[in-house]
């Protein structure tokens, strides 16, 4: 590709690594086909070769099949393009909405989900802050630890996951949030001094609102039920609910009455032995301090 004279690179399968749907994720793939399906016919409609679109959009030829083959999740800026391109009036650009969710893996979306929905949440972290309350630079620091590495376009697909639960602070009603977290993974350092800062920063933030619980188990407790792992309670508006913990039932979630009565006396127990919810904050402002 040309422009004025000077030869422009597309891009290729190098430059966007990590953009494809998971395997098990039927959804996923139902929705990356749609999209791919639409975007050929669009192009053929118009009388353009794969090549040569893929020049106007500026990336290669080898991409623009396997998007429209639904093999890869096409990017916002070249569904604009395509839009432009093909002159679609903002039916392609449309499809971003879709595109969004499928971005984020399956597991997320789940959870999101049930997250979307419930009218109380309560979870305990016993080594690492929750999910709903870490800042992106924090879920970055975290995610860049792990063995093995995540590829740079995955660790920031899954930063962008982690983050975008967080519209449950946005929901009209709001539903009762509740957290317990270990004073330890307070205290370790987890990208530098600054993330911690801001992350202290954030928990303050969020500790503070009204439909927000915020406690911390301090290091010199005594044994409690949380030890084993993480345990989250979601409840619906219906009287339903569903229960995960780390030690319990396999980790996986559980909708099963009795199941829920044993994750909910473990939750409750841990709460009773955290620090009261105005010297949680008090503690972490103290950290905040000394950081």
């Amino acid at each position: 590709m040309t422009v004025d004279g000077e030869a422009v690179r597309l891009k290729s399968e190098a430059d966007e690594p990590g953009w494809e749907v998971d395997a098990d994720d039927e959804w996923g793939l139902a929705v990356i086909a749609t999209v791919g399906r639409q975007l050929k016919l669009r192009r053929e409609a118009v009388g353009l070769r794969a090549g040569e679109f893929g020049t106007a959009v500026g990336y290669g030829e080898d991409l623009v099949y396997k998007i429209e083959g639904g093999k890869r999740i096409p990017r916002f800026e070249y569904l604009d393009k395509a839009d432009e391109v093909l002159n679609a009036g903002g039916l392609i650009a449309a499809m971003k909405e879709d595109v969004k969710k499928v971005r984020y893996p399956k597991k997320v979306r789940d959870l999101a989900a049930l997250e979307a929905r419930a009218v109380e949440i309560g979870v305990y972290e016993c080594c690492n802050i929750a999910g709903l309350l870490q800042t992106p630079e924090h879920a970055r620091a975290l995610l860049e630890s792990w063995q093995p590495a995540y590829s740079p376009e995955d660790l920031e697909r899954r930063v962008a996951a982690r983050v975008a639960r967080q519209v449950v602070y946005e929901r009209s009603p709001a539903p009762a949030l509740s957290f317990v977290l270990e004073e330890g993974t307070l205290r370790r350092s987890v990208g530098g001094t600054m993330v911690r800062r801001q992350q202290f920063e954030r928990l303050l933030e969020v500790g503070r609102l009204n439909n927000v619980t915020l406690q911390v188990m301090p290091m010199n407790s005594a044994p409690h039920p949380g030890m084993s792992g993480r345990i989250e309670v979601l409840k619906f508006e219906d009287g339903t609910a569903v229960g995960r913990s780390d030690g319990a039932f396999n980790g996986r979630p559980t909708p099963d009455p009795k199941q829920l009565r044993i994750l909910e006396l473990r939750y409750g127990t841990i709460r009773a032995l955290a620090l009261p919810p105005g010297e949680s904050l008090a503690l972490i402002e103290q950290l905040l301090g000394e950081t």
